[in-house]
């Protein structure tokens, strides 16, 4: 199985970036399933319906979030009517609409995707790892799924990299999302899994993690606060990670990165001929 997973679509600039390059990318690498992290899709705070939809229409399969959620009102309802659309697992019970794990049929395999919200550093959910090992443990690699793909969304790197060992050998990938900026560890681990700590953003990089640079940096030499983030309107690169797995047991067999656009140096992973 081909997946590819693409990091915080990030406003406009994100989201245009991906109508512009998924589609050649669904096609040059063969993918079998494509998930990205859209918590940003709308304006740089948030998903709605509508950009929600434009990453569908992109090639997306799933959406998954993070900690910005629900931070556009509209999410609240549109969660309940589109089982594509995943928040962090690990809401306490009951306090959040919508699912955080799902398995899909997709192409005839059979997807797990998961996604969960990291504690350090963050505002503290229930127990991340905990979270993860019992949807593992209800929907086993190789068994009930065919391939399984975990989106920490978290802000420590030591985080993301404790939950890729804790689920070595029982998921096809580990990554990381929320930081915007690419890691340079894509790697198999030991037990088969790929990872990587972040896929980084899609978006505009010319600016601060996908805001226009102007007001991060008045905060951060003034302490003053002179108006909203807006999010950078120039032309987006695309941020994330393709993976190609053993049909028998799940397991990465290949994990390489994906990046284009301007200012990044591109990562276009190929198919042997």
């Amino acid at each position: 199985m081909r997946l590819a997973f693409f990091g915080d679509v990030v406003g406009r600039s994100g989201r245009s970036a991906v109508i512009k390059h998924l589609p050649r990318l669904r096609e040059d690498l063969k993918l079998d399933a494509v998930v990205i992290n859209g918590e940003n899709a709308a304006g740089g705070f948030g998903i709605t319906e509508g950009t929600a939809g434009d990453l569908y229409d992109a090639g997306a399969d799933v959406i998954t979030l993070g900690n910005h959620s629900f931070d556009n009102p509209n999410a609240l309802t549109y969660i309940e009517r589109e089982p594509r659309l995943l928040r962090p697992v690990n809401y306490p019970p009951g306090t959040a609409p919508g699912k955080g794990a799902n398995l899909y049929d997709i192409k005839g395999y059979r997807l797990l995707v998961i996604n969960v919200l990291g504690r350090v550093f963050m505002d503290a959910l229930d127990d991340p790892f905990l979270a993860v090992q019992n949807e593992l443990d209800a929907c086993p690699l190789g068994d009930m799924a065919d391939a399984v793909l975990v989106d920490i969304h978290a802000e420590a790197t030591s985080e993301k990299a404790a939950m890729g060992h804790v689920c070595d050998g029982r998921a096809s990938l580990v990554v990381g999302t929320h930081q915007h900026v690419p890691s340079a560890d894509t790697r198999i681990l030991g037990g088969g899994t790929a990872f990587q700590s972040d896929a980084g953003m899609c978006g505009d990089y010319s600016g601060v993690i996908g805001m226009d640079k102007e007001e991060p940096i008045r905060r951060f030499t003034t302490r003053m606060r002179g108006g909203r983030f807006t999010t950078g309107s120039n032309e987006g690169t695309v941020c994330g990670v393709f993976v190609e797995t053993d049909n028998k047991t799940g397991l990465a067999l290949r994990a390489e990165p994906i990046r284009i656009g301007p200012l990044l140096i591109d990562a276009i992973p190929t198919l042997s001929s």
